[in-house]
């Protein structure tokens, strides 16, 4: 017999009222399906266009063991999260958000000075990343029409977020639930076309002559294998997983694996046809998205119409996957600003929210055109943010919730894979501001990259 959990949060002596941003962002209202949603616009994005250029890194052997282990070990993380959350809401104290996690299972410091500071800089760092995408996106799509065009690549992020300044008014999470399946949809298109473009190329006499040596020498190589890991990790990072299961209206147990096979039959469908594809047509040669190897001298090697579909449809779907990232901050937001004993839609409420959102979006818009080399500096957000919320604390939070036996697979599993990862993280923060170092004589602010 199913237990209805109530929706309020529990306190050591009782129920305790939720703030504004759980109980009008956080509405738990979806279903399983609808948490698949959430969960592949916020997995699968454009970012992965970037797994071609990992290979390249990596090679053949390598990226396809960094590319499967990532996906087992993330598949294998999240649903370690889920039953963390499942438990707590057994007992009556359901978890809304990530911070809550940390406070309620490590202590109260860790929710507001570690884990809260690093999940919201992570989710703004990747709309700021998405906007700077979606503008990428669309001044490809103008220059595919007007090669000689004028027009710069911060008016193109300002048009984007422009779209996402509206958008991001939808009051909550679950409001985000259609935009996120045609998002699904989406991405399979433009995947889809991704691997048939770079098939089509690899077989015609346009295809590159391709070398599959791993690029890099000494330091450099060293350097560019964890490079590629901070990529691929970043790539399959997610980092809102409570925030997601929050929207399920309860009962919760069983939906949120539902929805993650869900998530990963794409994210499998997807991440290795666009790197293997793009790998075997360009070799070495990949560039950080493939898409910019289907031009070459601003020439297309695909006919147009067929890149601006691919175009078209990628900028769309980042559109989606920048109000996916944005909750988190809308959560911080509303908790601030609005007054859950009023209605949600009331002036008192309304104006607030419109105000703090616009703004949030309009600095994240700013940032994205000031900085288009924003791409090295979320390869270090990646490894500071992505690793430790995806790969590190979900081991730390089964084993010290469910406290397995010290000498079983599973303790001594979640250990290995949390210890490995910190080393990773570290290392990988080291190669990304090397990185950035040795790309910082490019760096101009606004620059038409």
């Amino acid at each position: 017999m199913a237990v209805v959990l109530p929706i309020p949060e529990y306190a050591e002596n009782g129920p305790k009222e939720l703030d504004a941003g759980s109980l009008f962002v956080l509405k738990s209202r979806g279903s399983w399906l609808h948490c698949g949603y959430h969960l592949t616009t916020a997995i699968v994005a454009p970012a992965l266009l970037s797994l071609p250029f990992a290979f390249t890194l990596l090679g053949w052997i390598g990226g396809m063991i960094c590319l499967s282990m990532a996906a087992l070990v993330t598949f294998y993380s999240y649903n370690l999260l889920s039953l963390v959350l499942e438990h707590h809401a057994m007992l009556g104290k359901r978890q809304l958000r990530f911070r809550d996690m940390a406070r309620d299972i490590l202590g109260p410091g860790w929710g507001r000075y570690f884990v809260g500071p690093l999940q919201q800089g992570l989710c703004y760092g990747l709309v700021i990343a998405s906007t700077l995408l979606g503008g990428q996106s669309l001044k490809f799509i103008y220059l595919l029409s007007r090669p000689n065009g004028s027009m710069q690549l911060y008016q193109f992020i300002i048009i984007c977020g422009g779209l996402t300044l509206v958008m991001a008014q939808l009051p909550s999470f679950h409001s985000l639930r259609n935009i996120n399946l045609v998002s699904l949809i989406l991405c399979l298109i433009y995947c889809a076309c991704t691997t048939a473009g770079s098939i089509h190329i690899g077989h015609s006499n346009k295809a590159p002559e391709r070398d599959y040596s791993i690029t890099g020498v000494g330091i450099n190589r060293i350097f560019g294998i964890f490079n590629a890991i901070s990529i691929i990790a970043t790539t399959y990072g997610n980092g809102i997983i409570p925030e997601i299961q929050a929207t399920i209206a309860p009962p919760t147990t069983g939906k949120m694996l539902k929805g993650l096979l869900l998530c990963y039959s794409v994210v499998i469908s997807t991440f290795f046809s666009v790197a293997i594809s793009g790998y075997w047509a360009f070799g070495n040669q990949a560039q950080p998205s493939v898409l910019q190897n289907f031009m070459l001298d601003r020439m297309p090697l695909l006919p147009k119409w067929f890149l601006l579909i691919t175009y078209i449809f990628t900028f769309v779907q980042v559109s989606a996957v920048s109000l996916t990232y944005l909750q988190p901050t809308n959560v911080v937001l509303e908790k601030r600003f609005s007054d859950p004993k009023k209605g949600e839609f009331s002036i008192r409420n309304v104006v607030p929210r419109f105000i703090s959102r616009s703004l949030s979006v309009i600095i994240a818009t700013t940032l994205a055109a000031m900085l288009p080399f924003f791409g090295d500096i979320m390869a270090l957000f990646g490894a500071f943010g992505c690793i430790p919320l995806d790969f590190i604390l979900p081991m730390v939070f089964y084993n010290v919730t469910f406290k397995p036996p010290r000498k079983s697979i599973i303790f001594w599993g979640n250990t290995i894979i949390a210890l490995v990862s910190t080393v990773l993280s570290l290392i990988g923060a080291v190669a990304s501001v090397r990185q950035m170092v040795l790309d910082a004589k490019t760096y101009r602010l606004f620059a038409n990259m």
